[in-house]
């Protein structure tokens, strides 16, 4: 049976059951065609039900586990997805998406998942409390003591999606927020909430996650932020205007609840002075514009709205525009030789040939027209096709393509001057997600990034070295922020594992070490510690924070250092020339390697047997603090701090406390040892 003649209704997951809502629903259609491809409504939901289910239910769950286990969660689910993406391509065609353009939105938004779950288990240990940054020593005496942490907020994250990326909007959303421990509710665009509510309903089906963790809203978001708290956290991609109303709800205002907003932003492409036709940088600018324009029809936040050029190139670009979009052909994504297809609905098409309209009070349309749609498939009266549109704005500074954005496939070009003009073209945006330049020019590259960064949130430059590399302009990376000041809503999204804080308190704690050791896991001087058993000797099962060796005192000698300079090669004057070591003003005569003193200090702790300690792994902020010279002599204290249990494995990572001091109990060299130590040992 043919699924667009007998569309299905969809369904909000909510309270831990798959439920319909209580109107005839909203047609959906297929983007290409005008079909009929899905209903949607969410009315008769009591919302305040939903939030309480999420923080009684999915909160206590996922708090109950640790940063590693709630990310192994995710890697589990991103990969039973992957053997899935054939159905969400299927229905990614109805969204108007071409093949490529899925892959960007489905495999992206899949790759970035299993990004953030594989970064999460690498840069964060494997607890249910983060601390962030060292230890603030607040008494001489090592009595009083505060560390800052991270705890999981014990609200619910409501994300409120676009239509232009119905999977990848969603994954890359729930990922840092199911990984900090908090559960989310997604609300999705209604245009193509068909292909979120599809993914979604093959993740519930996975029974990996826990009930409450995740909830869906088809439809419309009703009363649902009326009921937020403090420990909410609301997220928004869309349009500035719809951001800044939600961002203004009572709720939001009374509570202070944290709003992340996103916006569609008038994004800008510089092509630098130095880079004229023929150069290898101007074919890259150009070919970055088409790109921009047609993936996904131009429905991109991201996408390129702005193409600053220098104005002798600007018949050139026009020209290059011209073949390379004459080549693009439009039409039903479904059709292989589709380049391009449709805008997602009937009312984006209008709204982009309205703002089009808006657009030619200052600007001129030299290639492309609106109106007149030629199309290689597909219906071109009941599909919401738009040919790709670039406009040239003669007078660049008072373009209205810096206030209006046409949100599909269109392009204003603006000439300028000079470097200076370039930049304060780019600034007009008042704030947006992405800028390029394009430019071989080391000189250029810092006038104009330098010149732009501070109203942009990431800044790509394209070179012919970068060429075959390079993400490009408009794509979003899970290690880097994704958001902008100003216009693009103030916010960050990505950023690797800052999205993941997005979703915790910081809190600052402070008491005596001992107790902020039970708190944090970190131990710290000052903090209970116990000699005894070489904690080497102790697998994970028996070592404890604290766990202590103080080792006897090695005198350093001149023929220790002149041997180490002649093994190492490491012959430096201050090593190895007395007087001219006496005319350096931070030593009195000949010193110590600082290495050296790393070494005999790794050969006074270290046990040499065969134990629970599999390997060294690194070191963390090594610093020497003052000079040892011939004669002193060194001793270790070496301290148990953290323990980081591998998931999974059957070792966890031990990180040491490594204080090495001269024969006048002064510290001469501080730093963190890390180890890799079996859980048990026979």
């Amino acid at each position: 049976m043919n699924i667009q003649n007998q569309p299905r209704l969809l369904q909000s997951y909510v309270c831990g059951e798959w439920r319909t809502g209580s109107r005839d629903g909203k047609p959906l259609l297929n983007a290409a065609t005008g079909e009929v491809v899905a209903l949607i409504d969410a009315s008769g939901f009591a919302h305040a039900e939903t939030l309480d289910y999420g923080r009684s239910k999915g909160g206590p769950a996922l708090r109950a586990l640790t940063t590693h286990q709630r990310a192994l969660m995710l890697k589990e689910i991103g990969l039973k997805l992957l053997d899935m993406k054939e159905d969400f391509y299927a229905e990614s065609l109805w969204t108007g998406a071409t093949r490529a353009d899925g892959w960007v939105d489905i495999e992206g938004g899949i790759g970035t998942l299993l990004t953030m779950a594989s970064k999460a288990r690498r840069e964060l240990p494997n607890v249910h409390v983060i601390p962030d940054g060292p230890v603030e020593k607040l008494s001489q005496d090592d009595s009083f003591s505060a560390q800052h942490i991270l705890s999981p907020m014990e609200g619910v994250a409501i994300h409120i999606n676009a239509f232009n990326f119905p999977v990848w909007g969603m994954l890359e959303k729930i990922a840092p927020n199911l990984i900090a421990g908090m559960p989310a509710i997604v609300k999705p665009a209604s245009q193509t909430a068909y292909l979120t509510e599809l993914m979604v309903r093959r993740i519930i089906d996975m029974d990996i996650l826990p009930e409450g963790a995740l909830q869906l809203v088809a439809g419309s978001a009703g009363d649902l932020l009326d009921h937020v708290t403090c420990q909410d956290v609301v997220t928004f991609t869309g349009s500035a205007d719809t951001g800044r109303m939600l961002r203004t709800s009572p709720a939001i205002i009374e509570n202070s609840v944290r709003f992340t907003m996103e916006a569609d932003s008038l994004n800008a492409s510089i092509l630098g002075s130095d880079a004229g036709p023929g150069s290898e940088e101007f074919d890259l600018f150009i070919r970055e514009i088409q790109r921009e324009m047609t993936s996904k029809a131009g429905q991109k936040c991201t996408a390129i709205r702005r193409a600053i050029l220098p104005a002798q190139h600007v018949d050139a670009a026009i020209a290059a525009l011209s073949e390379r979009l004459g080549k693009t052909v439009t039409g039903d994504p479904a059709d292989k030789q589709t380049r391009m297809g449709p805008l997602a609905s009937l009312d984006q098409r209008d709204e982009v040939r309205d703002r089009i309209a808006e657009l030619q009070r200052s600007a001129r349309i030299v290639l492309g027209d609106p109106d007149e749609v030629q199309v290689g498939s597909g219906d071109a009266k009941r599909g919401a096709f738009v040919n790709p549109v670039v406009m040239l704005a003669e007078d660049p500074a008072q373009a209205a393509a810096h206030d209006v954005e046409a949100f599909g496939p269109v392009v204003t070009l603006m000439p300028y001057e000079s470097n200076e003009q370039a930049v304060s073209l780019a600034r007009q945006g008042k704030g947006s997600l992405v800028a390029s330049v394009f430019t071989n020019s080391n000189e250029v590259a810092h006038d104009l990034v330098l010149g732009i960064a501070p109203y942009h949130g990431r800044v790509m430059i394209g070179n012919r070295k970068s060429a075959q590399s390079s993400t490009g302009h408009g794509s979003p990376l899970a290690p880097l922020i994704h958001g902008g000041p100003g216009r693009a809503g103030g916010g960050e999204e990505l950023g690797g594992m800052r999205a993941v804080k997005h979703y915790m308190q910081r809190s600052a704690i402070q008491g005596p070490p001992e107790l902020l050791t039970a708190v944090t896991g970190i131990w710290s001087d000052g903090a209970d510690a116990q000699q005894g058993q070489h904690p080497f000797r102790k697998p994970v099962s028996e070592l404890r924070l604290g766990d202590q060796i103080v080792t006897p005192a090695r005198e350093v000698t001149q023929e220790d250092v002149e041997h180490f300079a002649h093994f190492t090669g490491d012959t430096f004057y201050a090593h190895m020339d007395s007087e001219a070591a006496k005319a350096n003003p931070f030593f009195d005569d000949r010193v110590a390697h600082g290495y050296l003193i790393a070494s005999f200090a790794a050969g006074l702790f270290v046990d040499p047997d065969p134990g629970p300690v599999l390997a060294n792994y690194g070191v963390d902020n090594l610093r020497f603090l003052i000079p040892v010279y011939f004669g002193d002599t060194l001793q270790v204290r070496l301290t148990c701090k953290e323990i980081n249990p591998r998931e999974n494995a059957e070792h966890a990572e031990v990180r040491w406390d490594c204080r090495v001091t001269n024969q006048k109990d002064e510290v001469v060299a501080q730093y963190d040892v890390l180890t890799m130590v079996a859980k048990e040992w026979p």
